[in-house]
């Protein structure tokens, strides 16, 4: 039987196409997003790179996307879900965001590395271990989350490598 098309619906070929602005916006509705990112969604959605570009400064001059305050809620996140410096400061790296200002944003939110990292670990571990493997797999846990040498040392009593410190 052959299938009949409704003369009120149009085609889904007939919807008119979003420009950049409006994409780029619908995302920034849903969360904050950086620049690189909103440039390689778009890009991913098939518009062009100066249409990207455009929509993207004009949200800017428009204060909808700022990649200060995207990074400034990125470093409050990771750091309330137990990520050291380290990884957040790669992850804003990804993100597009220069060593400066991530250097910047990691000193002003103020957070105990130390007293974060031994809650983390005591989290995830428990109690202290006198078995020397073990403190290796939780010194293991706690670089693979960012945290420097100086700190996993001190909290696990295990040697590591400092070449994670730079």
């Amino acid at each position: 039987m052959p299938r009949r098309e409704r003369p009120d619906k149009p085609a889904k070929s007939d919807k008119p196409q979003r420009t950049a602005y409006d994409k780029a916006l619908g995302l920034l509705a849903r969360r904050e997003h950086s620049g690189r990112e909103l440039s390689r969604k778009l890009g991913q959605g098939g518009y062009d790179r100066q249409d990207t570009t455009e929509a993207i400064e004009r949200l800017g001059e428009q204060g909808y996307q700022d990649d200060d305050r995207f990074a400034s809620m990125l470093v409050r996140s990771r750091a309330s879900q137990g990520y050291g410096p380290a990884r957040i400061r790669a992850e804003l790296r990804n993100h597009g965001i220069g060593e400066a200002t991530a250097r910047r944003l990691l000193d002003e939110a103020e957070v105990d590395w130390h007293a974060l990292a031994a809650d983390i670990l005591r989290r995830r571990y428990g109690g202290p271990t006198a078995d020397y493997a073990e403190r290796g797999r939780r010194a293991q846990f706690l670089l693979r989350r960012g945290f420097a040498a100086a700190t996993v040392r001190s909290l696990t009593h295990a040697e590591v490598d400092d070449a994670a410190d730079d």
